[in-house]
């Protein structure tokens, strides 16, 4: 059995937290908080209870549909392939690949949370003991190293959930043009899409009927009562999830329901009633659309994938 490699430790400082809740919370147009900062160890676990939900179909039909065209992946992909995930969470959807793929030499597996990056590679190691895995702590939508790691075969980005959705479209070329950079020449990137649909199978996936999302959402504040010393009450603060047409978004917001004034780290914040901050958006695209994007910074198709509802897509891509 390979000994585990140590994680590579890349992440976020406590410092850069800070400077994001300063600076998002300051604009004076539209309150923000990256999303990222969602996914401390409760955030993690929070997620990972949303994406089992009734109401949020991505990641079950992304699932199913890998499971339907991991072999078709794996052909294309040859032999001795090394896997690069970036957000692997709890690691499920890859399991499914590594079980298709002919001899897999190599797991990255890149996450900004330590606790769901070590709980997902312990978990891994044990069950493919001969696998070389090769976690890294980092943030991933910023310039990270990548470990060497051994092999000849080809390298796969592995980048699903629909995260590019979180990118506007200007940031998710740029994302993909520096990813295309790190994976280097002729590499493959399997990503997952969401497709554009009705407004209220959207606004119902964002915001579940149990209040899971919205415990995801205000968990963001908790944290930054917990690691900034704020002191945001959480009971003034409702969860709100919107359809924006004109952008093609989900974006969901934090809403405060009284004029009041929080203090982070010393700085004092005023919000007034009705108030929002803005944390993260999902952009949802069409095919083609999607196809163009990943044009632009430098990847070509091979191949796009939908399932049976036309819900969610999967896209083979090359540098």
């Amino acid at each position: 059995m390979k000994k585990l490699n140590k994680a590579i430790d890349q992440a976020p400082s406590r410092d850069a937290f800070l400077q994001d809740v300063w600076n998002g919370l300051a604009c004076p147009q539209q309150k923000t908080l990256p999303c990222k900062w969602l996914y401390d160890a409760l955030g993690s676990r929070l997620f990972e209870a949303i994406t089992v939900l009734d109401e949020y179909y991505p990641t079950r039909t992304e699932t199913g549909l890998l499971g339907e065209i991991a072999l078709e992946i794996a052909k294309m992909a040859g032999a001795h392939a090394r896997i690069v995930e970036l957000g692997s969470g709890a690691g499920i959807k890859v399991r499914l690949l590594l079980d298709a793929l002919d001899h897999p030499s190599a797991y990255v597996a890149v996450d900004i949370s330590e606790s769901a990056l070590s709980e997902a590679t312990r978990s891994l190691a044990t069950e493919r003991p001969d696998l070389q895995i090769l976690p890294v702590l980092a943030d991933y939508t910023r310039p990270f190293a990548l470990p060497r790691f051994e092999g000849r075969g080809n390298i796969l980005g592995f980048f699903p959930g629909s995260t590019i959705g979180n990118f506007a479209p200007a940031q998710a070329i740029a994302f993909l043009t520096q990813l295309r950079r790190q994976l280097g020449r002729d590499a493959l990137l399997l990503i997952g899409v969401d497709l554009k649909k009705d407004r209220a199978v959207l606004e119902r996936a964002y915001d579940d009927a149990l209040g899971v999302t919205a415990a995801f959402n205000l968990n963001l504040l908790a944290r930054v009562n917990r690691e900034l010393g704020g002191d945001f009450d959480l009971t003034r603060f409702r969860h709100k999830a919107i359809w924006n047409e004109a952008q093609g978004r989900i974006e969901m917001h934090l809403v405060s329901v009284a004029a009041q004034t929080v203090q982070v780290a010393g700085r004092h914040i005023e919000f007034r009633q009705d108030e929002t901050i803005h944390t993260e958006n999902s952009y949802k695209y069409g095919i083609d659309q999607f196809q163009r994007m990943a044009a632009s910074a430098g990847w070509s198709a091979r191949a796009a994938w939908t399932d049976a509802e036309d819900l969610f897509s999967l896209h083979l891509l090359q540098a």
